[in-house]
């Protein structure tokens, strides 16, 4: 896992250099975190008995993957003469890069970056963190998602954006935050192998869909940063 939250944090902090285009922010975001929508297909691989680790940071994380999201935003853009659709393409594609680069720099997995041309590259080859820095870092997972939602309420009462949705999602980031010590808690107690890595993943999932969704439905707070 790779804390998909603090993905997102980054897509909002690149704000600061983005030029104030409509929809470009938002695809940059949601570029962000998207490409760690493959752990649906490992999720669907590993219940069915089948190489997960052929799956994670593959084609989601590929150069190949930019161009293609570049190239199908661009043609719609031109078919609906809409350019609000290729600056949601552009910010997909560098949310994408800045995915990658992140992964690159900070997890302890190799990425495919040229799949399906193979290819891995891996910062952090022959090193195997311990044990409790794994739980750590998979529960963590919903440690970034609870502050990616707090600064999303932060950034709505700022802006005073989207102030219909601030109840809702400060009860997110709590159940994120009761996630991670609960996990984090059992995990490093008991481990974290067989029906409880299962329910952590299904909830891991259940965590990254529900912040994609809040993300397009926060798009106004998100445009204003």
């Amino acid at each position: 896992m790779s804390q998909n939250g603090i993905h997102a944090l980054v897509g909002v902090a690149a704000r600061k250099w983005a030029p104030q285009k409509e929809w470009l922010l938002i695809g940059v975001v949601l570029g962000s975190m998207a490409p760690d929508l493959d752990n649906l297909a490992v999720a669907y691989v590993t219940l069915t008995k089948g190489d997960a680790h052929a799956l994670h940071r593959t084609f989601t994380h590929s150069f190949f993957t930019i161009l293609a999201v570049l190239a199908a935003f661009y043609l719609i853009a031109m078919l609906t003469k809409n350019q609000k659709w290729n600056n949601l393409g552009i910010g997909l594609g560098i949310g994408i890069l800045l995915h990658i680069l992140l992964d690159l720099a900070l997890w302890f997995n190799g990425v495919e970056l040229l799949w399906p041309l193979g290819g891995e590259l891996n910062f952090w080859a022959g090193f195997t963190p311990p044990a409790w820095l794994s739980v750590i870092l998979d529960t963590g997972e919903f440690l970034a998602f609870g502050l990616y939602f707090l600064l999303l309420i932060s950034l709505s009462r700022k802006h005073n954006t989207d102030s219909e949705r601030q109840g809702s999602v400060k009860n997110l980031a709590y159940v994120e935050f009761a996630l991670f010590v609960i996990f984090a808690t059992l995990f490093l107690a008991k481990g974290s192998t067989g029906l409880p890595y299962t329910i952590y993943g299904a909830l891991y999932l259940i965590s990254l869909i529900t912040a994609l969704v809040i993300t397009v439905k926060m798009k106004k707070t998100i445009e204003l940063v």
